[in-house]
């Protein structure tokens, strides 16, 4: 499902300008970027999930096609941890799919 999709979804269950939608899709997406880029906070959506800043040390590694060793810099990432309830319906409709 892309974000055209999910503008769309959101479109035809709440009857709300599509014009106004897109841009509150693209206003939660900026909050959720903002504050993992900027403020380096996790973003926590009950039910849902978690946004969090993941922090990997730095490291050497080797360029085997070359043979040499490089120094890859510490650096944060996101991640996504989806909440525990999310995963239970998850599983519990695969047992289902699979009866």
């Amino acid at each position: 499902m892309t974000k055209a999709n999910i503008i769309e979804e959101i479109v035809s269950q709440t009857g709300i300008a599509r014009k106004d939608v897109s841009a509150t899709v693209e206003a939660f997406m900026d909050v959720i970027k903002s504050s993992l880029l900027d403020k380096k906070e996790n973003v926590y959506l009950r039910g849902f999930g978690s946004f969090i800043v993941k922090h990997r040390a730095e490291k050497t590694a080797r360029n085997i096609s070359k043979n040499t060793t490089i120094v890859i810099p510490a650096h944060d990432f996101p991640d996504f941890k989806p909440a525990k309830s999310f995963v239970a319906k998850m599983k519990s409709e695969n047992v289902e799919d699979e009866d």
